[in-house]
């Protein structure tokens, strides 16, 4: 079995060249003896891995780059021998989708824009009823038709815009009173308003741009926006929405279906000698001394929404999730969790129906095709027929009770063949058990009872993909801007990371969601359960068609 990868540390062929020149001249200095332990370590698990015999160059070069695509038909290079089922629904998904596109240019139209401002311009010369002016028509009258013609104007502006407004002062001569003109309505004595706060989170939290760039965009778009300042801002916005987050929390606590997995992240402050020191000393933190940092991401399913968290720190996924599920009502059902095989990813002695992903299993397959192209080719075209029979109770939008009876009709005949298929190959020696194929077949007969769930359990997911589509939010940060400095900056990390990937996943829109907490925040204060992505709309309007709003901050 090929070994976990190293820790990733960035190090160049020069950098070694100087380690090795001045090993010839003295002893190796602490710092640089472990440097060359990780270059050891990093090419014993790379010749470890080339010699496995479940190791393809292929999955080498996805360990360490990652996969570009894992569809059937990319992996096995052709169609292959598409059941005569799956070939059919396959040519009427290409009739309804030949019959429902519209021949175009294919650029978004005016609908694409919900976000733009609508302005409507009336005729300059004609009104509804006017005679027509056309040459050689007498008596015809003109009227408004009823889709007017729309014409898209797209322009360019700074992320954040900068107004200096110039207040008149006047002094008498007599007294020395000066008299300053009001500012205009609407503008407030911050420097900073709701809108600042809430785009500079959504550029650093939702679409991973770091501080320091949108420092050094502003500034040469004329506009200062020191890093400093920007955390400050952002901070400040995350007191206030404490209330909706944990609310948040709350909620996804209830839900019917919840996903978990973790990715690793960085917090400095949690890196230094002292820290680690107290985390080995602290069994409740970290048995076994774990030094490790990650990012959980639990995505809940439940009441027609869905609820993405973010937490970071020392705990694993299964505890993160232990955590929120705390917070749920007794009274509910037990929840389905839909994680991966690790262990880890479990909530200890809280009960769950654990369902565990397709998706992982599949992979295994994915990864030794190669070798075994014959065996690997019946495994991933078995699979894709359970998703097709997925991608149609989602298009037909079947309720979970229809689409268990769906899965159960088509899709257990399918996976008991399969089950059937791994005995026969593992009893009749047919495949080597520590093969990368014996190894496929391990794992999925380990945890066959969780992968086939959906088989037995209404509501119940193939895979974990919601969960794994989340922590992208994560990873994304991670990769621009590589660290979280202290646990406070994690925690406002969370918290708007929280906020935003709920709010497109409801279909609201983050920005306009972000704001209306903020210019609220009192309100939101009192009955956070109204104001969730879902429905803070209906609060709003209720707020703005009622005099008194909240006072400014």
């Amino acid at each position: 079995m090929t070994r976990p990868p190293p820790e990733r540390i960035e190090l160049g062929v020069e950098a070694l060249s100087a380690i090795l020149d001045r090993a010839a001249a003295a002893p190796l200095a602490a710092t640089d003896l472990e440097t060359l332990r990780a270059a050891l370590a990093t090419l014993a698990w790379l010749t470890a891995a080339i010699e496995s015999q479940g190791t393809s160059l292929e999955r080498l070069r996805r360990m360490l780059f990652g996969a570009r695509t894992e569809r059937t038909r990319d992996v096995l290079g052709e169609p292959g021998r598409d059941a005569p089922a799956g070939r059919a629904r396959d040519e009427r998904r290409r009739d309804r989708a030949a019959r429902a596109r519209r021949k175009g240019h294919g650029r978004n139209g005016a609908a694409a824009y919900p976000g733009a401002a609508q302005v409507t311009v009336p005729h300059a010369a004609l009104a509804s009823g006017d005679r027509c002016p056309a040459p050689g028509c007498a008596k015809g009258k003109v009227y408004a038709q009823p889709e007017p013609a729309r014409l898209v104007r797209v322009v360019g502006m700074a992320p954040l815009r900068a107004t200096v407004y110039a207040l008149t002062r006047l002094r008498c001569n007599l007294c020395g009173t000066v008299y300053t003109a009001e500012p205009p309505a609407g503008v407030g004595p911050a420097k900073y308003d709701e809108t600042a706060a809430s785009m500079i989170a959504l550029l650093k939290y939702g679409t991973g741009l770091p501080f320091h760039r949108l420092a050094r965009l502003e500034q040469s778009l004329g506009i200062p926006l020191p890093v400093a300042t920007q955390w400050e801002v952002v901070e400040g916005a995350a007191r206030r929405l404490e209330a909706p987050y944990v609310e948040l929390v709350r909620q996804a606590a209830q839900g019917e279906v919840l996903h978990n997995d973790d990715t690793g992240m960085t917090i400095l402050a949690l890196m230094s000698p002292e820290a680690r020191a107290e985390v080995a000393a602290d069994d409740d933190d970290a048995a076994e001394g774990r030094t490790g940092l990650f990012t959980s991401g639990i995505v809940s399913v439940g009441d027609g929404h869905r609820i993405a968290l973010f937490l970071t720190g020392r705990k694993h996924a299964g505890e993160n999730l232990a955590a929120v599920l705390a917070q749920r009502a007794v009274e509910r059902a037990v929840p389905i969790q839909m994680c991966d095989g690790l262990s880890r990813n479990l909530p200890g002695p809280l009960e769950t129906i654990v369902a565990n992903c397709l998706a992982h299993a599949r992979r295994r397959y994915v990864d030794v095709v190669s070798h075994f192209p014959e065996e690997c080719r019946y495994v991933l075209e078995t699979l894709r027929e359970v998703y097709r029979t997925e991608a149609a109770a989602g298009e037909r939008e079947l309720a979970a009770d229809e689409r268990l009876r769906l899965h159960q009709a088509e899709s257990t005949p399918r996976m008991a063949a399969l089950a059937e298929w791994m005995k026969a190959q593992l009893a009749e020696r047919k495949v080597e058990p520590h093969s990368g194929l014996g190894e496929a077949i391990g794992y999925m007969q380990k945890h066959w009872e969780r992968l086939t769930l959906f088989l037995r359990v209404s509501g119940a997911p193939l895979d974990n993909n919601l969960c794994e589509r989340a922590l992208k939010k994560a990873i994304l940060h991670r990769k621009n801007a590589l660290f979280y400095k202290t646990e406070n900056g994690a925690r406002v990390g969370d918290l708007f990371m929280s906020l935003i990937h709920t709010a497109e996943l409801c279909g609201a829109n983050p920005f306009e969601y972000l704001v209306a907490l903020q210019r609220h925040t009192a309100t939101v204060k009192r009955e956070p359960a109204a104001w969730m992505p879902w429905n803070y709309r209906e609060a709003l309007a209720c707020v703005t068609s009622t005099p008194g709003p909240d006072p400014p901050r």
